[in-house]
This record gives structure tokens, C-alpha cells and sequence, in this order.
């Protein structure tokens, strides 16, 4: 008897370039318990495929990455990269191995050229090569005419462009991103993103990546789940919908009420797992299918919705015990934007850096309890707008009114009434939490008791408890975060500015964060805030939209979002509209401002 032909037998699947099985590995410090960051955990990568790595900070995503990259030796378990054991045969896995950490690893006094040799004389590429590669991978990043300019002065988008590309210097058969897309607009997103897909549909290339947006994790081939060290789940992206089908709707706030108002409601409710802001309208993911649903007050309709990978990733985590900590309190009873206050006034605002004008022309106003969105791509001048409003950097022209007083010439007694939280965490590493809390205290002048009960007041308020003598730099990026918030509102500021506050932060730590922000407007606090979330955007009651330093749109979201509306795309996204505005934009693309 004869076996069946071996044409009709299902093509074999290739070997794995990677392939973890239990593994562990634990950090230690002197004088300090052991913390175990990986615990058992086990992974698969295939070439010609993107498997992505998903979880809250702390899950174990870059320690796993760099266990791959040569980087760490585990305790225990075994790995296999490229078929070798790293621990055995690094020297033989190196040169097939890309690996670009959070930071792009470039030197930012090098220029980009002078960044792909050292690279390339790392990675061993003979200079007979190098230039056809380097046309290769110019071209491919759009940063041929950028060879002379220093890394440092380069927009966030094209520093993570030269990134990959010093990566890609010596084709290699794994690439590992460790969170690539971190603090840069959605246009470079989408670069990017279709930079490494043409490489693995064209080159076969295996990708390994580490990301913190959850409709990357949609576009993987395959994704693994980590919590806390342990791996919760894996499988391809819509094999994590079936959970939460049925348990999803969409609630439309009434004519004239916040979207931000019902979310932070439906937040605090026990039936609800996850609600955030989605087109102006509250997507909700209940505890259980088919239970009656109690529609807040303020909505007028209700009506469910298939799952995404987003609403799993959060329902998967509530049933780990993910930590979170409690919505603030919200006093409906302080001043609100309805009043109409207007607290920051700014008109005609221009800076010139020498011959070059970074912001030109700028002009809005924002009002007590409104939450003010400043959005632009990489290099639109909205950080130096920023830094103009907190009195960090001095105008060339134009006027700035902030609490009643002109920033050009009381700055001083401004920014008394502010407070600050900057895009890298403006903490001192090595201090305490507790520590670091009495420190800008001080600064901000609180003393004795008063500073005691601030103090107090942080650690209750941002679930801090039991943390007060862990060092700063120790902390998971959303306990940072955290109190990195604690000290921005400890002198409890009138207007609050948030620069890039949940970059690099993960999806439940930035719900967190703007339940928050939202229970201090509602307070009556003032929120100017930056960010390149544009589903963040959804929380604001306005924006303005930069470009090259000028105004390129300014309003609502319903009319940011209806600017990029056409019969091809009736209901755009934030997204949408922000991709829309940026792409139509006269002149020059963004990232061709100078640094």
C-alpha cells in the first residue's frame, strides 16, 4: 500500500527565527530583593512575518528583546536566535541581527552619513558596498538629502528613520524593535510602518517588535500578550476577539456634551471594563454579553460594535488583575470653561532662532477648565510654542497673557500659577519618590505643614503608597509618569502644561493619566497639553493643528475631523484628519524644518 503523494501533503512552515522556551530572567541589585522580569516565558518568530509584543510597562517586552539581541543572559529556559544559542554563538548571530533600541541608538553630533559608516564599520560592511546600500536605504527612508545634517538636529521622525536605517545597513535576517514609534507624529507612523512591511513582503525579513500602540499590534501576523514577567496569551490578532464579542457598543453623546464627560462616568462604573473616546463618540466594553445595559444620562444611543484588538488587550488584562488606581474625584462644583474665563491669551506669537522663524504668527485663547490640545508632525514648531507658554523660552514677538499677567514681562509671578510636566519627567532619578515630592515642594514654596499634606495628598492621589523610598529611576515608565503628574499639580496650579505626557507609556496607564486630567478640568484647572496620540486628541475640547510653524487648523474635534470628511471617508478618525491635514499642507513636508 502506497502513501499519498507528497504534493498533496500542506507545505511545511519554515523553521523559527526565534524561539524562546520558559525562560527567565531576574535583575538584581545590591542590597535589593531580586526582581524577576521574565517568568516562564516562552515566543516564536517566523521569517516573512511581524510578531509583535504587547503589554503593560513592566511585562518583560524589551528585557525578552534583549535576551534576543545578545544583550542580557536568562537564568533559566532556552532560547534559540537564527537556529543558534545567543549564549554559544553570538559572534555568528550578530552580523544576520538587527536590533534598534527605544532611544534609535544613533550618536546626535554624528551627521546621518557619518552615522551609517560607524554602523556599517560595527556591522563589518566592506566600503565597496557601502554606497549602493546606502542609496538603498536613503531612498527607502527619505533621508537622501539629509546626509549632512547631525542626528541632534534632526525631527523625531527622521531620527527614528535613521534609526532603522543604521539597522539595516547589513541586511539582516531578524530585525528587533524595542517600541519604534514612541513620540513621533502618526504621518512618520505610517512611514515607518510601511518601510517594514515592504521589507518583509519583499526581503522575507523576520520583525520582531515591542510596541505601545495597540492598532500596530492589529497590523502584526502574530502577537504574544506579557504581564508582569508571564506570558498571558498568543495567538494572530483576531484570535484575541472572540473573548469580548457581543460585549462592545458605541454610545452617542447628546448635541453640546462632552464625549470626555460620559467616558469618565462610564469609567467608574462596575459593569464597565474599558471606555475611551473613539470620533466623538464612547466606545464601551462591558463585563458580561447581553446584560442590560444603563445608558448615562446626556446619550442617545447605543448600539454594539465588532471587537477590536484594543478592547481584548484591556478586558484580558482586568481579568490578570492588571493594577490600576482609582478615577479621581471630581468636583462638578469649581469653575468650568462654561463660564467662558479666558486664562491664556496668546496673539501674533513668533520665535526666531537667527534667520529662521520656528513659530510665526500664533494666536488663540483657552479658557478656565477647557482642555487645549497643541498637535502638529515632528518639527511643526509646537514644542517651542510650548515652551513660549510655561516662560521657558522668550518670544521674539506677539503677546502671551497666562492667569492674568503678561508672560513677556512677569514671568516670574506667571509661572507661579503654573505647573509643568515635561516630556522626559522632569524627576531626579536617583531620589525617592518621597523625596523627589518634598523637594519641588519647596520649589514651588510650600512649606512645614502645608508641604506635609500636599505631600500626603500625592501619594493617596496617584496610588504611590508604599513606594515613598523606592529611587525615581526604579520605577515602571507608569509610576514615573505618575509622579511625574504628583509634582507638576502639587502647588495646585491653575493651568496645567503636559508636554508629550503618555509618550512611552502604556494603553492603561494613559486611560490612567486622562481620567485624570479630566477630573482636574472639571475642577477648574486649565490643560494645555501635546501629544502624538491623536485617539488622545478625542479628550480635548479643542485644538490647534500645527505645520512649519504656522496654524494649519483650529477647533473642536468634530470640526478637525470633518476637514478630512469625502465620500471615500464619511466618519474619518483624528488620525485621519491629522494625516489629511499634514499631507495638504503647501510646501515642504515637516520633516524638512531644520532640527
Amino acid at each position: 500500500m502506497t502513501s499519498a503523494p507528497d504534493a498533496q501533503a500542506a507545505p511545511a512552515e519554515p523553521a523559527p527565527v526565534l524561539e524562546a522556551r520558559d525562560l527567565v530572567l531576574r535583575y538584581r541589585r545590591k542590597g535589593e530583593a531580586p526582581v524577576t522580569a521574565l517568568d516562564g516565558v516562552g515566543a516564536l518568530a517566523r521569517p516573512g512575518a511581524v510578531t509583535g509584543l504587547v503589554g503593560p510597562d513592566g511585562a518583560g517586552k524589551t528585557t525578552l528583546l534583549r535576551l534576543a539581541a545578545g544583550l542580557l543572559v536568562a537564568d533559566a529556559g532556552s532560547l534559540t536566535v537564527l537556529g543558534r544559542d545567543p549564549r554559544r554563538a553570538l559572534d555568528a548571530i550578530r552580523p544576520r541581527l538587527g536590533y534598534m533600541p527605544q532611544q534609535f541608538g544613533l550618536y546626535e553630533e554624528l551627521t546621518v552619513r557619518e552615522n551609517l559608516d560607524l554602523h556599517a564599520d560595527l556591522q563589518g560592511v566592506a566600503r565597496s558596498l557601502r554606497a549602493e546600500r546606502y542609496d538603498e536605504l536613503l531612498a527607502m527612508t527619505g533621508l537622501g538629502p539629509f546626509t549632512a545634517r547631525r542626528a541632534g538636529r534632526l525631527s523625531g521622525g527622521m531620527k527614528q528613520k535613521l534609526g532603522l536605517a543604521c539597522c539595516l545597513v547589513r541586511a539582516p535576517d531578524l530585525l528587533l524593535l524595542d517600541e519604534p514609534t514612541v513620540g513621533v507624529d502618526p504621518v512618520s507612523r505610517r512611514d515607518l510602518w510601511a518601510i517594514v512591511q515592504r521589507l518583509v513582503r519583499d526581503d522575507g525579513l523576520a520583525v520582531v517588535l515591542a510596541t505601545a500602540y495597540l492598532d500596530e499590534a492589529e497590523g502584526c501576523d502574530h502577537v504574544t500578550l506579557l504581564h508582569e514577567g508571564k506570558k498571558l496569551a498568543e495567538g494572530p490578532p483576531d484570535a484575541f476577539h472572540e473573548p469580548v464579542r457581543g460585549r462592545v457598543s458605541l454610545l452617542e453623546p447628546d448635541e453640546g456634551v462632552a464625549p470626555r464627560r460620559i467616558q469618565a462616568e462610564l469609567a467608574a462604573r462596575p459593569d464597565v471594563v474599558d471606555a475611551t473616546i473613539r470620533s466623538g463618540r464612547v466606545r464601551v466594553v462591558w463585563r458580561s454579553a447581553g446584560a442590560e445595559r444603563a445608558r448615562p444620562a446626556g446619550t442617545r444611543a447605543l448600539r454594539p460594535v465588532d471587537p477590536v484588538f484594543e478592547d481584548a488587550f484591556v478586558d484580558r488584562l482586568a481579568e490578570a488583575g492588571a493594577r490600576r488606581s482609582p478615577p479621581p474625584a471630581i468636583d462638578d462644583a469649581a469653575p468650568s470653561s462654561e463660564n467662558g474665563e479666558i486664562v491664556v491669551r496668546v496673539r501674533g506669537l513668533t520665535k526666531r532662532f537667527g534667520a529662521f522663524e520656528a513659530v510665526s504668527g500664533i494666536r488663540f485663547d483657552v479658557a478656565r477648565g477647557e482642555i487645549f490640545g497643541l498637535l502638529g508632525p515632528n518639527g511643526a514648531g509646537k514644542s517651542t510654542t510650548f515652551r513660549m507658554l510655561c516662560g521657558l523660552v522668550p518670544a521674539s514677538d506677539g503677546e502671551i497673557g497666562v492667569a492674568g499677567r503678561d508672560l513677556r514681562r512677569a514671568r516670574a509671578a506667571a509661572r507661579a500659577r503654573l505647573g509643568y510636566m515635561a516630556q522626559k519627567f522632569s524627576l531626579y532619578q536617583q531620589l525617592a519618590v518621597a523625596s523627589n515630592l518634598r523637594f519641588y515642594g519647596r520649589a514651588y514654596g510650600l512649606r512645614g505643614r502645608r508641604l506635609r499634606e500636599r505631600v500626603d495628598w500625592a501619594l493617596d492621589e496617584f496610588a504611590l503608597r508604599g513606594m515613598e523610598r523606592a529611587p525615581a529611576g526604579a520605577l515602571p515608565g507608569g509610576f514615573r509618569q505618575r509622579l511625574a503628574m504628583a509634582v507638576a499639580t502639587l502647588h495646585e496650579p491653575e493651568i496645567l502644561f503636559l508636554d508629550e505626557p503618555t509618550s512611552g507609556a502604556d494603553p492603561l496607564a494613559r486611560r490612567e493619566f486622562w481620567l485624570r486630567i479630566n477630573g482636574f478640568a472639571r475642577a477648574g484647572v486649565t490643560v494645555i497639553v501635546t501629544t502624538h496620540f491623536m485617539e488622545e486628541a478625542e479628550y480635548c475640547d479643542r485644538m490647534l493643528i500645527m505645520a512649519r510653524g504656522t496654524e494649519l487648523a483650529k477647533g473642536d474635534p468634530a470640526t478637525i475631523r470633518a476637514l478630512a470628511a469625502g465620500p471615500e471617508n464619511p466618519k474619518p478618525s483624528m488620525e485621519d484628519a491629522f494625516i489629511h491635514l499634514a499631507g495638504a499642507a503647501p510646501g515642504k513636508g515637516p520633516e524638512q524644518r531644520p532640527g
